[in-house]
């Protein structure tokens, strides 16, 4: 199944690229030394930034593009693709959502704790992959069914 984006880019003849390829060298001891809460601050912008991706097609008004970004990013939305994404996870994938899960401080009054906490989980995984594992991020993350609703214009 290929998404708006991926056939826009084939009616261009561009080729998409992985979501970030710049090479960030830590130091096991400094992944180490990086809290859950920086993983997931790391994992927040690192998602987000897929999403805006994956919903640029069609072209449409900023504010349309935006509420199908938020549509997307908001915690409950990553609270299902975390039950998705949960039975195709590592052991040591798991581990890690549940360092997240406990890090997670009290998040916006609009959210239940428990999804929140989810979220934050979620985060936390993409920002480590994204620091050790970038083809493996991908793989999740394409392995989500994004598809971007279209705006109600």
């Amino acid at each position: 199944m290929s998404t708006e984006l991926e056939q826009g880019a084939e009616l261009t003849g561009t080729v998409l690229q992985p979501l970030l390829t710049g090479e960030i060298s830590l130091s096991p001891a400094e992944l180490q030394q990086l809290s859950p809460a920086a993983l997931a601050y790391l994992g927040d912008a690192v998602y987000e930034l897929y999403i805006r991706s994956r919903c640029l097609l069609p072209p449409q008004r900023l504010r349309d593009y935006h509420q199908r970004v938020v549509a997307h990013v908001r915690a409950e939305a990553q609270a299902e693709y975390l039950r998705s994404l949960r039975p195709h996870l590592s052991n040591q994938e798991l581990n890690l959502l549940r360092q997240g899960r406990n890090a997670a401080s009290a998040g916006p009054k609009r959210v239940d704790p428990e999804t929140y906490q989810q979220a934050t989980s979620l985060e936390t995984l993409l920002g480590y992959l994204y620091l050790t594992n970038p083809d493996r991020l991908n793989e999740l993350l394409q392995s989500l069914d994004l598809t971007c609703p279209e705006s109600k214009v």
